[in-house]
């Protein structure tokens, strides 16, 4: 479950700090906030030969198509092995060709509380979002207390993967990463599910390690990370377990925008909002039932906190949050009606903040958690376990300031599919360039031979 201390898996060329992504999500990281925690399907575009409207004055291309971007530069090193699966019924790229620049790409991230689609295709710095999809499926309910996957909870998880397969299928995805995260990881009925899956949607899912699942996390937030620091906290609180990642920057001497992150350490904690709501509950949360859950957080933070000491560089370095829970207690900050995702990605909030949201949220009753626009009805009971688990990492780590990323594993795989089809159109010009070459000289030669 843990990363091995000081392992140099090197970030090479990730986005500058400024680069903030702009694509629609929420709490939970739900591309809407819905009352029904589902996204609105947005109808597939269709192609015309009819001139496009004139965009409004000041008003930029995408904004004109109702699309958003996300910035980023190239990624080599980061990306773990991906697994790249056919989309469903979508035309297939000749074998050996990457995608055109106009290929749409999909990822989507069934994890143990949502399911979660982003489709995109690419843009000179990053990607652009085309249509996006989060539903609340639940799917490690009982999980932590019978060690299986239960039926209703696989059924809801079908249904949203249904939808997410005909999403992918009328876009006409070329390229798509599936993945399933810690409750098929630890279920013992996971892999059958995923056969399952398979059968019922056509969407053939990888189960990823604890490794790429926290390499996919800092891939997705690395545009949100300060280089003017040292180091930094990468933190993903899931459903059924929590990623912390140690990030470095290379190259001090360098400015900031040449300094260049890489994971010193990582760990996965076996805990999640799901997981921990279950075992003390949710509804109603006294004082000190929450500062259990704070306390066994913190015990399982000890051996990484001691490691990541070991190696220095915590006297400059910032927290980076990615989840439901800290997007939750950002809108909450902001005092938002409705949770607007341009507002929360990307700011910075204080420790003093932090804690200030979180006792109101420990003062609320169930019923005015979920009334809460911010938080919801799917998420009241899990807020308060995510806290806690957000509050033992800050005590560990008390940084003086937090940056607040919606975003993470999605966009992490579709910043890797997108860098792997760079790498293979790179390759395939080097290629013609040197059969371009070869038939120039072996012209030359033989010019030279008939003139002899």
């Amino acid at each position: 479950m843990n990363g091995p201390g000081g392992a140099g898996a090197a970030i090479e060329r990730l986005p500058t700090p400024q680069s903030v992504a702009k694509c629609p999500s929420g709490p939970e990281d739900a591309d809407a906030h819905h009352a029904d925690g589902e996204t609105a399907d947005a109808p597939p575009r269709k192609r015309s030969r009819r001139r496009r409207g004139r965009r409004g004055k000041g008003q930029s291309k995408d904004q004109s198509k109702g699309q958003s971007r996300v910035q980023s530069g190239e990624q080599t090193e980061l990306q773990p092995k991906e697994q790249v699966a056919k989309a469903p019924r979508s035309r297939k790229a000749r074998p050996g060709h990457a995608p055109s620049s106009d290929a749409l790409y999909a990822a989507l991230d069934l994890g143990t509380n949502n399911c979660r689609l982003l489709i995109a295709r690419r843009a000179l710095d990053g990607f652009t979002v085309v249509d996006s999809y989060s539903r609340i499926v639940r799917l490690g309910e009982g999980l932590a207390k019978y060690g299986v996957l239960g039926d209703a909870a696989m059924a809801r998880a079908i249904d949203a993967l249904k939808i997410c397969a005909d999403k992918m299928a009328r876009r006409g995805v070329k390229r798509a990463r599936m993945i399933a995260t810690a409750a098929c990881r630890t279920a013992v009925n996971g892999t059958d599910f995923i056969e399952r899956v398979k059968r019922e949607t056509g969407l053939a899912l990888e189960i990823v390690s604890t490794e790429d699942e926290a390499r996919l996390a800092v891939a997705g937030c690395a545009p949100l990370l300060d280089r003017t620091c040292a180091s930094a906290l990468v933190f993903d609180i899931g459903g059924g377990s929590t990623e912390l990642i140690w990030v470095r920057m290379r190259g001090a001497a360098a400015g900031a925008r040449e300094r260049k992150p890489e994971i010193g350490d990582w760990i996965s904690l076996p805990c999640g909002v799901v997981t921990l709501a279950e075992r003390y509950g949710g509804l109603e949360v006294p004082g000190n039932i929450y500062a259990r859950m704070v306390a066994e957080v913190a015990g399982q933070l000890q051996p990484f906190l001691e490691r990541v000491a070991a190696e220095g560089g915590m006297e400059n370095f910032h927290l980076l949050g990615t989840s439901g829970t800290v997007t939750t207690i950002a809108g909450v900050h902001l005092g938002l009606e409705r949770y607007d995702r341009t507002r929360v990605d990307g700011i910075w909030i204080s420790p003093a903040d932090v804690d200030r949201v979180t006792r109101s949220l420990l003062e609320m009753t169930y019923a005015n958690r979920a009334a809460h626009p911010c938080v919801g009805h799917d998420r009241a009971d899990l807020v308060l376990a995510g806290c806690a688990i957000f509050e033992a990492i800050a005590d560990a780590w008390p940084a003086d300031r937090l940056r607040v990323a919606d975003r993470g594993l999605r966009e992490g795989i579709l910043l890797s599919l997108m860098e792997a089809d760079a790498r293979r159109r790179k390759r395939r010009r080097r290629r013609r360039r040197k059969t371009q070459q070869r038939t120039q000289e072996a012209r030359a030669a033989s010019a030279h031979s008939d003139t002899d």
